[in-house]
């Protein structure tokens, strides 16, 4: 009998520089990649920048700047693609948070050229990871895409994440923490080298960010800080560089996605929703019969979100308002047919998961009734 091939694993990026205004510094490791890049990024993150960008042509490169607009979206990967073909350009160079990196990723991808991730803050690993998330363009996720690598060269300057808001390194922190609460879910019962290993360092990245972040950010810039932007850009994509399809998001992801096809969640960052989805993905445990486990794991973590700021209810994420129907369609889009969430051990339906995300989300849980109609108002449900 044959052996089937193993699947193949993008790790890590083929070359990590980080530190202290390290930016300035890495003109010839771009040029080693090409001598054309289109520099991709928000409007903001490209004024951020610009200074850089010029330098680039005082360097004998010929660099185009192309604002991406606010999602990585079809319309936006379209647009890209011709100014990068009119540019003629032979790399691409993503500046700026999640959306912007992926959009330079899978634009490089199309292009078949090499890629440089430049992350203005720590909200997410997208920097690190072979992976770009597509969203329509009013910014409802519609599919993922796998890609054949990481980044050719990933530059994580702290200068930049540094003056970037508050609230987007907290948001890195819940989503970095749902590597852990996904991966030993997903995972199984593996007794693969790499998926176990996977799963340690999710688990050992729960540990940090629990440890480390109120010093970091009690003392912005600091050491404790620089951990916490380590943990949350660069170890988060570890995880899933190791683990693989194994090691893939489950519920709380899920969650987001499904948040995403609501216009008045669009406000929130994508580790906010995340990060909600955790708690839900905790409660969704409870009720499917690991009690004990998951509510243990929810209080632990309501009490760090008290503490951060990361939202514990809907109404946290800018929905106190939202109709029955709102969370209706959130919840039909999270449990459609291949999302992530069905990598729960158990089968979970739109109206499971709708009580699971208005369940009260205290330590102070009492059980209360599913709901059994799509016509009860949001009132009837909460607590």
């Amino acid at each position: 009998m044959t052996a089937q091939p193993l699947p193949t694993l993008a790790i890590a990026p083929a070359q990590v520089v980080r530190g202290e205004g390290i930016l300035a510094t890495q003109t010839a490791a771009i040029a080693a990649l090409g001598q054309r890049p289109l520099v991709v990024g928000s409007t903001h993150s490209l004024e951020l920048v610009k200074p850089w960008i010029d330098g680039l042509g005082t360097a004998g490169l010929t660099a185009q700047a192309v604002p991406y607009g606010t999602d990585c979206s079809e319309a936006a990967l379209a647009h890209l693609q011709s100014a990068a073909i009119a540019h003629q350009a032979d790399c691409v160079i993503g500046v700026g948070g999640g959306k912007a990196l992926d959009t330079a990723k899978l634009l490089a991808f199309q292009l078949g050229c090499p890629v440089v991730t430049i992350p203005t803050s720590g909200a997410t690993c997208a920097a690190w990871t072979a992976l770009s998330n597509v969203y329509s363009d009013q910014g409802a996720f519609r599919y993922d895409v796998a890609l054949p690598r990481c980044p050719d060269l990933l530059i994580l300057d702290y200068a930049l994440v540094r003056i970037a808001p508050r609230r987007t390194l907290v948001a890195g922190i819940g989503d970095g923490l749902a590597k852990w609460y996904e991966a030993s879910v997903s995972s199984g019962a593996s007794e693969q080298t790499l998926i176990i290993a996977a799963v340690q360092q999710a688990r050992v990245l729960r540990d940090i960010l629990f440890q480390k972040t109120p010093a970091a950010l009690r003392h912005w810039g600091g050491p404790d800080w620089r951990e916490v932007v380590d943990a949350t850009v660069l170890l988060a994509g570890v995880v899933g560089g190791l683990g693989g399809a194994q090691c893939r998001t489950v519920a709380a992801h899920a969650v987001h996605n499904g948040l995403t096809q609501l216009t008045a969640c669009h406000g929130t960052l994508h580790g906010e929703k995340v990060a909600y989805g955790i708690l839900v993905q905790l409660r969704l445990e409870e009720m499917g019969g690991k009690a004990t486990l998951a509510t243990t794991a929810r209080q632990q973590l309501i009490q760090f979100y008290r503490a951060t700021g990361l939202p514990k209810s809907l109404a946290d994420l800018g929905l106190a308002n939202a109709t029955l129907a709102d969370l209706q369609r959130a919840a039909e889009f999270a449990c459609r047919e291949g999302s992530d969430i069905h990598h729960l051990p158990f089968t979970v339906s739109p109206d499971a998961l709708m009580a699971a995300m208005v369940s009260p989300l205290s330590p102070e849980f009492r059980e209360r009734p599913r709901p059994e109609s799509s016509s009860m108002a949001m009132s009837e449900m909460q607590p």
